[in-house]
């Protein structure tokens, strides 16, 4: 049994460059700022390979080894949310649970909106909320749920629901591959 799982290809080696693992990858990138990479995007990433970022960091052979573990573990992963309707990672149900529990809104829901608005033509509502209609959608996963108009259904398709921490402060954030662009704010697009 361990002579298989040693002859597993991983798609991530430690030879190749943060750059290419995001670009490839970009389930990788909260798995990298976790384990204290922050250099996703810089312009380091594009020539140092994971194991000298890594090193770099002052991580050890063996923390090296388990960072690669989980990085293959996080693609895979994101190969199972392929298809679904709304993606949850867990960094966003975790912060909604949270958030619900600080307000004392257990048993709300996260109302998404796509409202006309911002510089790119539209852009998108959160609320909490605990009213779903016979229009609306209803997502429940990892102990969170997500309510979506029907009609709203249609631009989300495919979306992935986030939670990210950066120096501008933290905040819910959706990746939406059904947007065409969006503007230098981050907070419109359009489709």
């Amino acid at each position: 049994m361990e002579q298989e799982v040693k002859e597993v290809k991983q798609l991530i080696t430690k030879d190749m460059t943060i750059g290419d693992v995001v670009a490839k990858y970009p389930a990788c990138i909260e798995v990298l700022q976790s384990a204290g990479v922050h250099c996703v995007g810089c312009h380091v990433s594009y020539h140092e390979t994971l194991e000298q970022g890594f090193k770099g960091h002052g991580m050890s052979d063996e923390e090296v080894d388990m960072v690669i573990s989980k990085l293959n573990a996080a693609v895979e992963e994101s190969k199972l949310e392929e298809g679904k309707e709304l993606v949850i990672t867990n960094k966003a149900a975790e912060k909604l649970k949270e958030v619900l529990k600080e307000n004392n809104k257990e048993g709300f829901g996260l109302r998404v909106e796509i409202i006309p608005g911002g510089c790119s033509g539209f852009q998108y509502g959160l609320e909490l909320d605990h009213d779903a209609t016979d229009l609306d959608l209803t997502f429940e996963e990892k102990g969170v749920k997500i309510i979506v108009s029907k009609e709203n259904m249609q631009f989300l398709k495919g979306a992935k629901l986030d939670y990210v921490d950066s120096l501008q402060g933290g905040g819910f954030k959706i990746s939406n591959p059904n947007a065409h662009s969006s503007c230098g704010c981050g907070q419109s697009f359009e489709y």
